[in-house]
């Protein structure tokens, strides 16, 4: 294995409260939710059978009906949640003081403390070339590990997010909720989202630098990074995509997905987004 240029993004306490502070301000107001599968829903009113619970009869239609009725509930399944992070070296390239890669874990932290606060199991997986696939589970202390892990990057490490998402998919069950924090700078990537997205549920988070609107087919590029000098040439070719055609191909594939550019306010557009999907509570 290569050795690895490693940097931390925050350090651990900054980190760590960011990604709290963005969990508790996406947990807030939010009662219930379809997609996690808090509580119980109501489906429909039928007559009293004898030895039903008398706190489920339906007073209402009871009285309009003069026939006793109870009330039907459905139990939700817990919906699996999976974050697929995307730990390639584009994911690490900044013109902002917050990085893409710092924006997509500190995202993917908040979602998933989210998702356990509803009681929905969590898994993670990296898009890049590290080994990283963790299986959902609702342990909090799992959560915090992987986070911890994902506090580092490589600026080496090449995209593999079609490739990932492919073998993710025979490992899924019936139903999953999948969340895809990327830059989508893999050209295979589209393909593989849009067959999940046939039995799945697929969410795109597209992390943008506002410099990359610019550097699409500008040929070759030199850098450095601020904090270590380290120094890199890309080709911007290779490296970026075009947004409009990424969200175009997205909006074909019927995947939501949301532009979330390293620059700007994301809090309110994010919460206003997966309300408005029922990804979380009313």
């Amino acid at each position: 294995m290569p050795l690895l240029e490693y940097s931390d993004p925050l350090d651990s306490r900054q980190f760590f409260i960011a990604v709290k502070r963005l969990a508790d301000s996406l947990s807030y107001g939010t009662d219930r939710s379809q997609m996690l599968g808090q509580g119980i829903e109501y489906v429909q009113s039928r007559p009293y059978i004898q030895g039903d619970p008398v706190k489920t009869i339906d007073w209402r239609i009871s009285a309009r009906t003069g026939v006793v009725h109870v009330k039907e509930y459905e139990t939700p399944k817990c919906l699996p949640v999976w974050f697929i992070v995307d730990t390639s070296s584009s994911m690490t390239l900044s013109s902002t003081p917050i990085s893409k890669y710092q924006l997509a874990v500190q995202l993917a932290g908040g979602l998933a403390l989210t998702c356990l606060d509803q009681v929905s199991p969590v898994g993670v997986m990296g898009a890049g070339s590290r080994d990283l696939n963790i299986k959902p589970s609702l342990s909090r202390d799992t959560v915090m590990r992987w986070l911890h892990e994902l506090r580092h990057y490589d600026f080496h490490e090449s995209t593999h997010l079609g490739q990932k998402l492919l073998s993710l998919s025979p490992t899924l069950g019936d139903n999953t909720l999948i969340f895809v924090i990327s830059d989508f700078h893999d050209s295979e990537a589209l393909r593989a989202i849009k067959r999940l997205n046939q039995k799945h549920d697929v969410v795109g988070l597209i992390l943008r630098d506002p410099a990359e609107d610019n550097l699409s087919g500008a040929g070759f590029i030199r850098g450095k990074e601020v904090e270590s000098g380290h120094s890199f040439t890309i080709s911007a070719k290779k490296e970026f995509s075009d947004l409009e055609e990424i969200s175009t191909a997205l909006k074909k594939a019927a995947v939501d997905h949301l532009p979330i550019y390293t620059n700007k306010p994301i809090l309110a557009r994010l919460r206003l987004f997966l309300q408005s999907r029922h990804l979380l509570g009313h």
